[in-house]
């Protein structure tokens, strides 16, 4: 029987079960459309290998997820990660499975420690970024990155949500960012300061002075909005020109760690200027898109280790906010 999931259609004998493990998934706000491409690519090989009964054994599953040559650690570990949530959707549903065990395939992303940036450093890289010139395969970027970088930091958005961002998304009379269907699927406001909205201001009258509502904010010069790839490459080259190092692949600083940085320094403002905490975390979660207190709970912990001088408030105001310590 052939199953249908967007443009996918599962065809093997696990094509029931994988269409209700990806439906669920989507049911609990996760858009999982990579993921439905990845489980595609398992389906497919599942009918190359003659695999034709509802279970996950050993072999079919170690088969897959034997890393291949010049795959990355990261891809190699979703694999892996992925056939263990299968296996254990299996399992619940009362087939045999084999399970990875819990702590294979996620060393890379638990033993990561969020980079942040120092103000000097900050203020190094934004220095390059003002500084980048226009070439002939880019004739915008000095005008679109600026404005990009700092709305990546001033803002705590990911990559995926400002390079999708499209003009009548950027509110500038409000003074709002909208950012729609983010991660989870869901929606919401970011208020901007006062500055950067004048940013976007004059960075709209440049650059959308004659665009439709619905044209990205950031056009590629290519067509469409800027792939996060490249972000990141020019996010790679603006660090190396300021004369802060990189790590290493898996190591950071990572673009990601502008949002840590974000939400860190303004948990230290709010511990200085004496904001009850147990009333600003939720904002803070709901500024932030976290589905939840857990994630931004995080960043108070790591508050309290970076900046020792503020650690006392923290502890004797607001320690029963901090996470235990083996969930950061």
């Amino acid at each position: 029987m052939q199953i249908t999931n967007r443009a996918f259609r599962y065809s093997s004998a696990l094509a029931d079960v994988i269409q209700g493990f990806v439906l669920e998934k989507q049911a609990l706000g996760y858009k999982y459309e990579k993921t439905a491409f990845n489980l595609k690519r398992f389906d497919d090989f599942c009918i190359s290998v003659g695999h034709n009964s509802v279970c996950l054994p050993k072999k079919l599953v170690l088969q897959w997820t034997e890393k291949k040559p010049f795959e990355s650690e990261s891809n190699h570990n979703g694999r892996v990660m992925l056939m263990r949530m299968l296996a254990k959707y299996l399992v619940r549903l009362g087939h045999d499975a084999y399970i990875y065990p819990d702590r294979t395939g996620s060393a890379i992303h638990e033993n990561y420690h969020p980079y942040l940036f120092s103000e000097i450093e900050l203020a190094l890289f934004f220095t390059q970024v003002d500084q980048c010139p226009p070439s002939m395969s880019s004739p915008n970027r000095h005008i679109i990155l600026p404005l990009l970088f700092r709305i990546l930091y001033c803002c705590g958005l990911r990559i995926s949500e400002a390079v999708q961002l499209r003009d009548r998304d950027v509110n500038t009379a409000e003074g709002t960012l909208t950012i729609l269907d983010a991660k989870f699927g869901k929606d919401r406001l970011v208020p901007m300061s006062s500055s950067l909205c004048s940013k976007c201001q004059t960075y709209r009258e440049v650059m959308h002075r004659i665009s439709k509502p619905d044209y990205f904010f950031f056009p590629s010069p290519h067509g469409g909005h800027y792939k996060e790839s490249t972000i990141y490459q020019y996010f790679r080259k603006f660090l190396w020109q300021a004369g802060i190092s990189h790590g290493g692949r898996g190591k950071g600083p990572r673009l990601h760690d502008f949002r840590h940085t974000f939400a860190v320094n303004c948990l230290k403002r709010w511990v200085r200027a004496g904001v009850d905490l147990s009333a600003a975390l939720p904002y803070l979660s709901i500024y932030l898109g976290h589905t939840g207190l857990e994630n931004t709970q995080h960043y108070l912990r790591l508050t309290a280790e970076l900046y020792p001088e503020i650690v006392a408030t923290i502890d004797e105001k607001f320690g029963w906010l901090l996470p235990e310590e083996d969930h950061l």
